[in-house]
């Protein structure tokens, strides 16, 4: 019988049932917080009178804090419970919002300060950096204790030929650890939640703003020795410490009122750098990263957080290049073209300072990229960068990419030696369609993922899902991210591919069992919905479509000669595909039916716009952010109205209609006027 039941049976039993609070939930809450059970109660009765008889909002706000809750529908995961200010200590306006274990008062007008979206991005970070101090603090013989986890389960999606190979596998890691005990007979300091650990990590957050994320490292990362939540904002750094000493977490968070940089810059040393480093700026973090590599300690870890996704992705190549050091270009991998660019960027700027990079875990999700690497420092292998890193070539009419690595390094002996990489991978024109090339990059071109840690991370969210209510999410992602090709950057996507030739999608399971028919391998990526990850060269993957092609044929008599459909389907196949499906072909993720890729949770979901002086959004801003939104709900059905519509072609100047083009071709003179508008 639970505590709670046997205090509600003890109550009725004496027959102070009457007296019982009528805010039952904040009062059971109390007891799990550690406040005393007779002043909660006396401080409840004598706001009776003053309080509203409707307390349902209240109990259901309360709820996920004191009894964590699997959340049963993907969409409704970001949403936290928000409560109006009645509980005593808040000022006017404001507002209490709780998420995890944490409840942070934050001005209901300043929107910008919490964004309910973005706990996905929370609850992975702390159970990140919960299995990082589980590493590092075991090597200085300390071992945290994670309330709700009972044994340590290592994830494998891999087939299971029956249950016993599993259950071994699960059992393994706890008996190596006792036997590790009983050998070396060491003993262990144990390190629990919300308690000051002086051999624990020492942990910076340098855009805080309201300090909900640092709030929830000290209230459910155990093995921490302090915290630093910082921010520019005088407002922000006052309510930060607010909100630790609401928490009762100040014996371990301390608000600061700094420039980032400058503090980090400050702890470049090698005994005042922090053991972990989160940055989640509004936009870019590119102006932070040079003082972050340098104030992260030797094998410590680096949170990034990239919202300025529509700069990522291509829309504005020479403003990515400006700021990361890379062109990025349209395509259908842009998101992890994103990904990439930013552990380039890092590994970049490390090894200016001879440090260098191991990427743990980089996912794209939502509006943002999230990337958790560890920072190293090593002379020799700063000299791999050159050949870790490659410039790419996308074909601007079938997609086809090819990827060439700005060094090579060759083994002799014992010794390596370095040299500049030959190249071009290919000719002026593509091969496939006749159609020129872009240049992007230079990317980072090497596993973006540490498999063995995310197998960690994810036996540790499975085997303790009510810890957060994203567990179901995270879950789906960490293991689609296991079933990803590591040796293989990038990936094509089925819709485009069937698309560029106009006919039919073949079935996922279908097209990805010609692949493994044809001899090749095959996954799918946590980045888009419909990717083709394959260490299989472009020319067969138009093969397989050519094939499909036959069997759905297209009108060629209505493809234009030059266009890159006709030049595709001109030429013969090389390989007789077999679309015959394979059992191998359906991966575990999609079998367990797990949550791989959420529906838009809510309306304007992005990222908000950027907050105004004195608190809250521009009108203005938030209008220009929904201006385009739903702008596909009025298709245009008459064809004459194309005329209106300039041709994109044509200022390309690759447009070869001339004027049975269905689109204008009248270049409009923008006046300085409208450029200004």
């Amino acid at each position: 019988m639970s505590p709670r039941t046997i205090l509600q049976v003890s109550f009725r039993c004496i027959g102070l049932s009457l007296a019982f609070p009528k805010k039952r939930i904040s009062f059971l809450q109390s007891l799990t917080t550690g406040q005393s059970v007779f002043r909660t109660f006396r401080m409840d009765r004598k706001k009776e009178p003053e309080e509203s008889q409707d307390t349902s909002s209240a109990g259901a706000d309360s709820a996920p804090t004191a009894v964590p809750v699997e959340d049963t529908n993907p969409s409704s995961s970001t949403e936290s419970g928000q409560t109006s200010s009645t509980e005593p200590g808040l000022l006017p306006g404001e507002t209490v919002v709780r998420e995890g274990k944490a409840a942070i008062l934050f001005p209901s007008a300043n929107e910008v300060f919490y964004n309910p979206v973005q706990e996905f991005n929370r609850d992975l970070t702390c159970a990140v950096i919960t299995e990082f101090a589980r590493e590092q603090l075991a090597q200085r013989g300390v071992r945290i204790l994670v309330p709700g986890e009972r044994d340590r389960v290592v994830v494998r999606l891999s087939e299971e030929k029956n249950g016993t190979e599993h259950q071994e596998a699960s059992e393994q890691p706890e008996k190596e650890q006792q036997h590790e005990e009983e050998g070396g007979k060491k003993e262990y300091i144990t390190a629990s939640v919300g308690e000051r650990c002086e051999q624990g990590l020492r942990v910076l957050e340098g855009l805080a703003a309201s300090g909900l994320r640092s709030v929830r490292f000290a209230l459910e990362v155990p093995g921490l020795k302090s915290i630093t939540a910082n921010d520019y904002s005088a407002k922000a750094a006052a309510l930060i410490a607010r909100n630790a000493q609401h928490n009762n977490v100040s014996h371990i968070l301390q608000a600061s009122q700094r420039d980032a940089s400058m503090v980090m810059y400050e702890a470049r040393g090698k005994k005042e750098r922090y053991d972990v480093i989160d940055l989640d700026p509004y936009g870019s973090p590119s102006p932070f990263l040079d003082a972050a590599v340098q104030a992260v300690s030797e094998g410590g870890l680096l949170c990034i957080t990239c919202t300025d996704m529509a700069v990522m992705a291509g829309n504005s190549g020479e403003t990515c290049y400006s700021k990361y050091g890379s062109m990025s270009i349209k395509s259908k991998y842009c998101h992890e073209m994103a990904l990439r660019i930013i552990l380039h960027s890092l590994d970049q700027r490390a090894a200016v300072y001879q440090r260098y990079i191991e990427p743990l875990l980089s996912v794209s999700v939502d509006f943002y990229i999230r990337v958790f690497v560890r920072v190293k420092t090593g002379q020799a292998v700063v000299k791999n960068s050159a050949s870790k890193h490659a410039l790419l070539y996308n074909c601007v009419g079938c997609g086809a990419f090819h990827l060439q690595r700005m060094g090579k390094k060759m083994s002799q002996g014992k010794h390596m030696k370095y040299s500049a990489a030959t190249g071009p991978p290919v000719g002026p024109n593509c091969e496939h369609c006749r159609q020129r090339h872009q240049l992007g990059g230079p990317i980072w071109a090497e596993p973006i993922h540490d498999i063995t840690f995310v197998q960690k991370v994810l036996g540790a969210v499975s085997g303790n899902p009510t810890r957060f209510r994203t567990s179901k999410r995270i879950e789906g992602v960490l293991s689609m991210v296991t079933e990803e090709l590591r040796d293989v950057p990038l990936y094509y996507v089925l819709d485009h591919l069937s698309s560029t030739v106009h006919c039919n999608t073949p079935p996922m399971l279908q097209f990805r069992s010609a692949l493994l028919h044809a001899g090749y391998r095959v996954s799918l990526s946590h980045a888009c919905k419909n990717a083709v990850k394959t260490n299989a060269p472009a020319g067969v993957l138009w093969d397989l479509i050519r094939c499909w092609e036959k069997s759905n044929p297209v009108k060629r008599e209505r493809l234009s000669e030059t266009s890159p459909a006709h030049r595709i389907l001109s030429a013969e196949p090389t390989l007789q595909a077999c679309f015959e499906i394979r059992e191998d072909a359906n991966p575990q993720s999609r079998k367990r039916h797990l949550t791989r890729f959420q529906e838009n949770p809510q309306a304007n979901w992005g990222p908000k716009a950027r907050a105004k002086a004195g608190g809250g959004i521009s009108s203005e801003l938030e209008d220009k952010r929904k201006q385009f939104q739903g702008k596909r709900k009025k298709p245009i059905t008459d064809s004459s109205q194309l005329k209106s519509l300039p041709c994109k072609k044509l200022r390309k100047g690759t447009c070869t209609y001339g004027d049975k083009c269905c689109y204008s071709h009248e270049l409009k003179q923008e006046t300085n006027e409208e450029k200004m508008d």
